[in-house]
């Protein structure tokens, strides 16, 4: 995928956000990105239409089977707004908990705390101003009081 445009690439990072991401290791998702050798982006878009759709609809969204449809049917584009991009959905996760954050904690608070958000193999971490790290997806998981406990300085108490 290396070779990919940065259109291509930034619509095929949204697919990937898209619920738990695409598994782009999957034979048949190779499979379909290989044989799909026209038209791929008007593909992505509508798969990231689709997935807005389902999405408004409550209905259950299986990243792959998605993807795979869209380029092996040569799906069209029928209502695509660029706006569709920038929405939360299509975040990755460690964006998208950057942003709650924000709102939960506070800027001031949440840029005291911390440190960086980044990606590592096998996920996304908070490193924490504290030295400490931990998931995106447990840090979710531990509710905000609780990720603010684990964030804040270890106090001293003095005797």
């Amino acid at each position: 995928m290396e070779s990919l445009n940065p259109t291509f690439r930034r619509l095929l990072n949204k697919v990937d956000n898209i619920s738990d991401g695409v598994n782009f290791a999957d034979a048949e998702v190779q499979d379909a990105l290989e044989g799909c050798s026209y038209d791929l982006e008007d593909a992505l878009r509508s798969a990231i239409e689709y997935a807005l759709w389902l999405s408004e609809h409550e209905k259950e969204i299986f990243p792959n089977a998605l993807l795979i449809r869209a380029l092996q049917d040569n799906w069209k584009t029928k209502a695509w707004r660029d706006e569709y991009l920038e929405l939360p959905m299509f975040e990755l996760p460690g964006q998208r908990w950057w942003n709650a954050a924000d709102k939960m904690w506070g800027r001031d608070v949440r840029n005291q705390l911390v440190v960086d958000v980044f990606s590592d193999g096998g996920g996304e971490f908070i490193k924490f101003s504290n030295g400490k790290e931990i998931l995106v997806k447990t840090a979710w998981v531990l509710g905000w009081e609780r990720l603010l406990e684990y964030a804040s300085p270890v106090t001293v108490s003095s005797i």
